[in-house]
Parts: C-alpha cells; structure tokens; sequence
C-alpha cells in the first residue's frame, strides 16, 4: 500500500507547500475601495472619504466640484487639506491660478490623538489585519504610512514633511492673457507631466473659485471655454483612471445653480457638493466648548455611481441632511444633522442674559 503526503498537489514536483502569490504593490497613499475594489485615494478629510459614495475614499480617475454659497471659504478649507494630504503622501499636486505662496497656507501636520474619529479608524485597521489570517500583510499603500492624515489648520506644513511635488500654474505667470483662456495651456501642462513620470505615480488637480472675476480674465469666463475645459479634464481623468484625480470649488452666489452654465459643469462632474455656511458663524473654531457646534449645511446633490450593483448614495448616509464643522485641530467634519434638545437651547439662551430678571411662574 503506497502512502501520499498531504495538502501536496498531484503532479506537482517539488516543494510541498504552496507558491508565495505576488500581490501588485500600490502607490502611498492608495487603496482598495471596500465597495467594487476599484483604487481610491484621501482627500484629506476623513469624513469626507466615508461620504464618497462607500468607497472610503475618492476613487481614482473622477473630480469632485465644491459649490459654497457666501463669502466665506470652507471649501478652500477642503482643497489646502487635499493638496496637503497629497504632498505628504509623495503625490504631484497641480494648481490653476494660484503662485507657490498658496503652497505655504497649508495646514501643518498634527497629532492623531487629536481626533476622535482617528482612533476609531486606526483600532478598526488593526483589527482588519488580523481579521482573516494571522499573518496578512498589508501593501506598500497601507503599510506605516497612515491612509488619511491628521492635519492642524494653526500649524503650517514644514518642507521637511513634503514628499510630493507641488506644481502651480499662476495666472499672472505664462497663463496670463487678456484674451486668450489659461485652460488649454494648463491642461496640456498636466498631460505632459503625468506622461513623463512613472506609472505608480498620483496627480492631484486643483482648481480653486472657478470662475470667480477676481481670479479670471472675461474671456476664461465664456460658456465655451470652460466647458471645452471640463470635457478635457474628463477625459483627462478617464485616460489616467488610476493616476490622477481633480476637486474643484465654485462660488455659486456668483453663478446659481438656475443657470444653465452651472447645470453643465454640475453634469460634467462625478460628484458635487453644496457648502451652505450659517450666518453669525466664525470661520474656525477654538474653544473647546464649540467644537461639537454645527457651522453650515451640507447637500449632496450627486456622487459617483459606477455600475448597476450600487453605488453612489446607496449604503452612506448622504441622503439625510448633513451638517459640518470646522476646528484647527480636528479639520473639516461632516456628520448628519441633528437639532440640540430643547432644554439645551433655553439654557444657552439665559446663560446668554445673566442680568434678565426671572419671569414668574403662574400656578392655577
């Protein structure tokens, strides 16, 4: 009677145990989306990648507009936290309009115990790496290098933290001119850098107050011109699918969302978003007792939908009215809405008058 060795393949000669697979490394800052396995990329905001249609992240190869109602700037809040997020993962961030002195006002790197919803998310990744196999290992993209870092809006980002490359397209620098729009230059520029760095490399395009007449000339205003725009970073984005990704902001107090030229460059975007700040609000908040205090709605009016099985607002809470803060430790934070209890808001309001005298109770 002949005796086999187990778990051996037949007709395998050699070794007993299994070939090691080789699993395909991923650039820093990269990973798998948990919905479709498509890649996906931080935005910078934690938040922000849980609100991303499931994917817990921005996914490769889409752009995603910022409309803000007002004068305030949250959604530039949004951008410095992108491009700094992309610098300190080794990406290369493209700018339109701006200098390298937009550079220097991005948020420093802070410390991760500084938000709550960070130690949430790396007690959850630990568990992950043990959850199917006691020796799992994580790619190059989710080894040491954390997935979404934690910036602080009081610090700066020093140079030494920077990795990437920081690339801007200023509009007074060889955009500049009175009749011509700087979109064609700008994205030819992007073309030839993303065809002459490596295959493994991320691009981040910015493009900050589009449209905005303190920004661009009458002519880069033209429904001709940025819709041709438009098309061209979409298709941009379609023949990089895994290398670049775009986040723009628009002021739509200036251009409503009735207008036709706002409808289309809504259509011509995966994603969009609409900032609606409070009145009677500070920009950031420091005390610690307000940190938890809404500062504006937020409306999610689309979000990328990739295939029939889902997607987009299936399985996030998107649909339900969302509200947002912004602190200097905790950044940008997106949460629904909810209305403080009554007993709260009376309270507050004679905390508010300390020298009202009381009202008398009327017992019958």
């Amino acid at each position: 009677m002949s005796f086999r060795k187990r778990n051996v393949v037949i007709g395998a000669s050699g070794a007993s145990t299994p070939a090691a697979r080789q699993e395909k490394s991923l650039a820093l800052g990269t990973r798998p989306s948990p919905l479709d396995g498509r890649l996906t990329t931080s935005t910078g905001t934690q938040s922000l990648d849980q609100l991303l249609a499931g994917h817990a992240g921005m996914p490769m190869g889409t752009s995603l507009l910022v409309e803000e109602t007002g004068t305030t700037d949250f959604g530039g809040v949004l951008l410095r936290y992108y491009a700094a997020e992309g610098l300190v993962q080794g990406h290369q961030v493209h700018l339109l309009g701006f200098s390298d002195a937009w550079r220097r006002e991005l948020p420093g790197i802070g410390k991760p115990g500084n938000s709550k919803s960070s130690k949430a998310t790396t007690s959850s990744d630990e568990k992950m790496k043990i959850a199917w196999h006691p020796q799992a290992s994580l790619g190059p993209g989710q080894g040491a290098t954390p997935f979404c870092h934690t910036f602080d809006l009081s610090k700066r980002l020093e140079n030494s933290a920077i990795k990437g490359q920081f690339h801007a397209s200023p509009m007074d620098g060889p955009l500049a001119s009175p009749t011509q729009a700087p979109f064609k230059k700008f994205i030819t520029d992007v073309t030839s850098r993303i065809k002459s760095s490596a295959p493994s490399t991320v691009h981040r395009i910015i493009v900050p107050s589009l449209l905005s007449p303190t920004l661009y000339t009458s002519a880069a205003t033209q429904p001709r011109e940025i819709l041709q725009f438009l098309h061209a970073l979409r298709a941009l984005l379609r023949q990089f699918s895994t290398q670049a990704t775009a986040l723009l902001t628009l002021p739509i107090t200036l251009f409503p969302r009735s207008s036709g030229l706002t409808r289309w460059i809504e259509l011509l975007s995966d994603g969009v978003l609409e900032l609606v700040p409070l009145q009677n609000q500070a920009p950031v908040t420091r005390e610690p007792g307000n940190e938890d205090k809404g500062q504006g709605m937020l409306r999610a009016h689309s979000l990328p939908v990739f295939h029939e099985k889902g997607g987009g607002l299936e399985g996030t809470w998107a649909r339900e009215n969302l509200s947002f803060r912004l602190s200097s430790s905790s950044g940008l934070v997106i949460e629904p809405f909810s209305l403080p209890p009554v007993g709260d808001e009376e309270e507050a309001a004679k905390a508010s008058k300390p020298n009202e005298p009381k009202k008398e109770s009327l017992d019958f």
